[in-house]
């Protein structure tokens, strides 16, 4: 008689390796609409887990029409933790504004190209601080550059 309990242990390593059936890690992406634009943005700091973490990623640069709806969607742990839009200069280093999203939303589109005074500028999705990492958030910052300007 011969055991099955190998060919077990094989296919649970393999399901434990491909993560299926499990949460997935890591911050997710959040996903930018505009126009006929449809992109992802990833996260250039998040708390995975307790632990700090930093990526290296270059934000996405969207071009976007004047008056053009921006839709952003984040995944559902952020909406569950809560998060603002940061708007921020064409360089990322000066805060021009903060917009509120209502609690537990996944989507929102209250912002419109023509917004923001400056023709080039960042929209960042700031998780709310105060979860495992205290202080800590997650930010994924996404680029525009406005036509006509």
């Amino acid at each position: 008689m011969r055991s099955t309990a190998p060919a077990l242990i094989a296919v649970g390593l393999v399901a434990a390796l491909t993560g299926c059936g499990s949460e997935p890690t890591g911050p997710g992406e959040v996903r930018v609409q505009s126009g006929s634009q449809d992109i992802s943005a990833r996260a250039t700091q998040y708390c995975l887990d307790g632990d700090r973490q930093r990526y290296e990623v270059t934000p996405p640069i969207v071009e976007v029409s004047p008056d053009t709806t921006i839709r952003l969607t984040v995944p559902e742990a952020v909406a569950e933790s809560g998060w603002q839009v940061q708007v921020f200069d064409d360089k990322l280093e000066n805060v021009i504004g903060e917009v509120d999203v209502p609690d537990g939303s996944e989507t929102f589109e209250e912002i419109n190209s023509s917004d923001v005074a400056t023709p080039a500028f960042y929209l960042v999705v700031i998780e709310d601080k105060g979860g495992d990492c205290g202080e800590w958030s997650g930010a994924w910052p996404i680029g525009f550059l406005r036509a006509g300007g």
